[in-house]
């Protein structure tokens, strides 16, 4: 049987001229973190969602490497069962707690999915996690990136995200991110936050997007040593071959061309994939003003991150 999608099959090349879509969403405090309501309407299901054992939680803060992960461990998992895993990557790792129009529940994809283990797809911050999946003692993959890349990447992706809040210009989305008024709330309290979860919690592998870019291989021998996955050498190969950026940004399993909230006319899902293009956004007076604010939320975190490679 093949997993529930969250979409019927060729809809995603349709909505875009068949359906209109929602007006953007708004920001609102949700439990001391901004939210939109696609990520709360749920909420009681989310919180309920029962994790199995084997499951394992992909958990970023959003334009972290989530979908790069993901399909990393899709590939890991299930490279070999081809016919019945050629749908999209949002398809094959289900949103948890995604609520929005023309899609159904994250929770009840998930709910109905068949295979196993589950590859589970949140951003949201550790505090908010359902109970279930540390009742469970589930595997979670957490990827971290450096706040000025993120940021970077987390305009061009409201841009062109219709189900964001509207981005305004990147002064003034810049100084939100600095304050935390962004959609799964502050970078600095969701990297710090899953950083010293994983401090007393084993079964957390805590990466960094900067590493991942430097050395795919090294990084996917530690996915492997803490998924406990042995693939050959040429299995390996295969994988790291398949989740190059220029490979997966021309491949529509992996590059959300089939979204319909996306629109690609914007901006691409994904861009550059590079460390250090905050360079190119970056003036100055506010790298200077980025680097002070930062310094002062992250003085008191052993968390380091690099800004270039």
């Amino acid at each position: 049987m093949y997993p529930a999608v969250l979409l019927p099959e060729g809809l995603g090349h349709q909505l875009d001229w068949e359906m209109e879509l929602p007006p953007r969403p708004k920001l609102f405090d949700f439990h001391g973190v901004s939210m939109t309501n696609y990520f709360t309407d749920n909420w009681d299901n989310v919180q309920n969602f029962q994790a199995r054992p084997d499951d394992i939680l992909i958990a970023t803060y959003p334009k972290a490497g989530t979908t790069w992960v993901s399909y990393i461990l899709d590939l890991l998992y299930f490279g070999q069962t081809a016919p019945e895993r050629q749908r999209p990557i949002f398809e094959k790792v289900p949103f948890l707690e995604l609520l929005i129009p023309l899609y159904p529940p994250g929770v009840e994809v998930l709910d109905n999915l068949t295979t196993s283990p589950r590859l589970i797809k949140t951003h949201l911050p550790v505090q908010l996690l359902p109970k279930s999946f540390w009742e469970q003692n589930c595997r979670i993959v957490y990827v971290a990136r450096n706040a000025k890349d993120n940021a970077v990447s987390y305009f061009h992706f409201d841009r062109m995200n219709q189900a964001e809040p509207e981005p305004g210009d990147w002064n003034n989305f810049l100084q939100r991110f600095m304050d935390g008024k962004m959609v799964f709330g502050s970078w600095y309290d969701h990297v710090t936050g899953w950083w010293e979860k994983k401090q007393t919690h084993s079964k957390i592998l805590y990466l960094f997007y900067e590493d991942m870019v430097e050395d795919t291989g090294r990084e996917l021998d530690r996915l492997c040593s803490f998924l406990g996955l042995s693939p050959s050498t040429e299995e390996k190969e295969r994988v790291r071959g398949g989740v190059q950026f220029d490979t997966m940004k021309k491949n529509s399993m992996a590059n959300y061309s089939t979204d319909p909230v996306m629109d690609f006319k914007i901006s691409p899902f994904m861009r550059k994939g590079k460390v250090g293009d905050w360079k190119n956004h970056f003036t100055v007076a506010q790298s200077e003003q980025f680097d002070e604010d930062y310094k002062k939320k992250m003085e008191n975190t052993q968390l380091r991150f690099r800004t270039t490679i």
